[in-house]
């Protein structure tokens, strides 16, 4: 059994046979955060992982079927870390999973520097909110919004918790790239990796951005191909409908 309270619920990780408590009131995790855990190149045996910006744990749990090796989720929000706490001791995985209570930007200190083989960020991704915004939903504004931590301090706890050769993965808004390009190259993070996130083929714009590094990696970026969330007829494409239901395409394996 699994205590569940207010406005709580119990969810599926379809793909990964996992069940996740959300809230509509305090979080609800979204696509990005599936892309990211899919996206990251995730050590299968060896080493270990550090997930910042974890809401309510749902990286590390979607991670957790792809490898075991431990992972480590670090979340501010202390509602959202209670949740994520729950949700791993429902699904037995608190031997793998430990969730952590704090500053991301602490956790290079708190947890070990040059330590890890993988670092993933799901961080904010808009600046500073208005006063009416944070007024309305206060978990909504620190997870979207850069009150807590900003881009930079995400990079930068990254990077140190890294080891030489380890690995970052970051989701973010297209919009943001030259900066967490730059930002990760002043921080020892070598872009190797970027793909882009389009609602649909055609004329839209790309909505999201993937971005992968190697902490004192050679030069050699690669653009993956783009990946398409709707079909004309509005449904999730095939790609997509695996990652959330399972199946993993060939082309996300390692």
């Amino acid at each position: 059994m699994v205590e569940l309270k207010q406005d709580e619920r119990l969810d599926y990780l379809l793909a990964e046979e996992l069940r996740i408590i959300q809230s509509p009131s305090v979080f609800s995790f979204s696509l990005d955060a599936v892309l990211l855990a899919r996206f990251a190149s995730v050590p299968k045996t060896r080493g270990a992982i550090v997930d910042l910006c974890s809401g309510n744990g749902v990286v590390p749990l979607l991670m957790s079927a792809r490898t075991k090796v431990p992972i480590i989720g670090v979340e501010i929000q202390e509602r959202l870390y209670d949740m994520a706490v729950r949700s791993v001791a429902y699904n037995g995985l608190g031997e793998q999973i430990r969730m952590v209570h704090g500053d991301l930007k602490q956790s290079p200190q708190q947890l070990g520097k040059e330590k890890y083989t993988l670092v993933t960020c799901n961080p904010p991704y808009f600046l500073t909110p208005s006063q009416n915004e944070m007024n309305a939903n206060e978990h909504f504004a620190i997870a979207r919004h850069e009150i807590m931590c900003t881009l930079e301090d995400c990079i930068v706890s990254a990077s140190q918790l890294l080891k030489q050769g380890g690995k970052a993965a970051f989701v973010h808004r297209p919009g943001r790239l030259l900066d967490i390009v730059t930002l990760m190259r002043t921080y020892r993070l070598e872009p190797k990796r970027i793909r882009f996130v389009y609602p649909k083929a055609g004329n839209k714009e790309a909505n999201t951005v993937l971005v992968e590094g190697i902490k004192d990696g050679a030069a050699d970026l690669k653009i993956l191909p783009p990946l398409f969330v709707y079909d004309d007829k509005g449904e999730y494409t095939d790609e997509v409908r695996t990652l959330l239901y399972g199946d993993e395409p060939p082309f996300l394996r390692r």
